[in-house]
């Protein structure tokens, strides 16, 4: 397996620009599979916080930077959806959320907020000792009571420091939602229908949004009052994630996330020779 990646190649979730420079940092094997971004991207492209790599492991050797609560020490350590940073020393806090087009943007939160994040449930089975295992769209797995109550599709909230759930968000009609990938990346609704594909073809989720409309199968999910995707691409939010400052999350950072990617990933790439060593 090549130990390089290329710009033009990289995920859409991925806030780089792909044409300064023909390599970036490869993300490290770790949460969020193919579609995490390197630590070192969000360090450096994003937020601006490090020239160089150099930069980046030293701030990390400091046990300043936490993901989800813990020290991160791997400048290649995959962040992604709905995890949780924070900088110590700077005494900042932010929630990764879904932003327009799949790419990944920052939203500011206060501390308290911090404390816990949110995890969608991809997978339930049974384990021995009569128990449930829940497997969260980051792979961490947790187990539950066999009578917890927890479906597939659901999110939960579950506590950075114990891993205990703290809240739990039904997959149903009426449920707040967000989409995370598709065409429909970042845009907010209530679930207004849930239409069930016979065979092996994916659920649809007709979501209607704040004027009172909503996406229907006739229109093809367009309306301008709401939008349709698959299952798979929706994930049950709580309200509180729709604005920490009464704006959308997406509108709120992601501005910044791009433009702040244009000009520090050209300067930061010119130091390093543009392949990040």
């Amino acid at each position: 397996m090549t130990k390089h990646q290329k710009r033009l190649s990289v995920p859409n979730s991925w806030p780089v620009e792909r044409k300064t420079e023909t390599f970036t940092v490869k993300a490290d094997a770790g949460p969020h599979g193919e579609a995490g971004v390197p630590l070192l991207i969000v360090l450096r492209d994003v937020l601006g916080y490090a020239d160089s790599r150099k930069e980046a492991r030293y701030a990390l050797d400091q046990d300043s930077v936490l993901i989800n609560g813990r020290p991160v020490s791997d400048e290649e350590r995959p962040v992604g959806m709905f995890d949780i940073l924070a900088f110590v020393e700077r005494g900042e806090h932010y929630r990764v959320f879904p932003g327009a087009g799949g790419r990944l943007a920052l939203t500011s939160i206060d501390e308290d907020a911090a404390d816990s994040k949110l995890g969608k449930i991809v997978n339930k089975k049974h384990v021995p000792g009569g128990d449930v295992q829940l497997t969260l769209h980051d792979g961490q797995t947790l187990i539950v009571d066999e009578d917890s109550g927890y479906d597939g599709g659901d999110s939960i909230v579950v506590d950075n420091e114990d891993d205990e759930v703290v809240a739990h968000f039904e997959f149903e009609e009426g449920a707040l939602v967000t989409a995370v990938d598709g065409e429909h990346a970042g845009e907010i609704g209530e679930i207004d229908e849930i239409q069930v594909t016979p065979g092996s073809s994916p659920n649809n989720v007709l979501a209607e949004q704040d004027d009172g409309g909503e996406a229907s199968a006739s229109d093809g999910g367009e309306a301008a009052s709401g939008f349709e995707t698959v299952e798979e691409y929706i994930v049950v939010i709580d309200e509180n994630f729709t604005s920490d400052e009464g704006e959308a999350p997406e509108e709120a950072e992601e501005t910044a996330v791009d433009d702040e990617a244009d000009a520090d990933s050209e300067a930061a790439d010119g130091e390093d020779g543009g392949d990040d060593e």
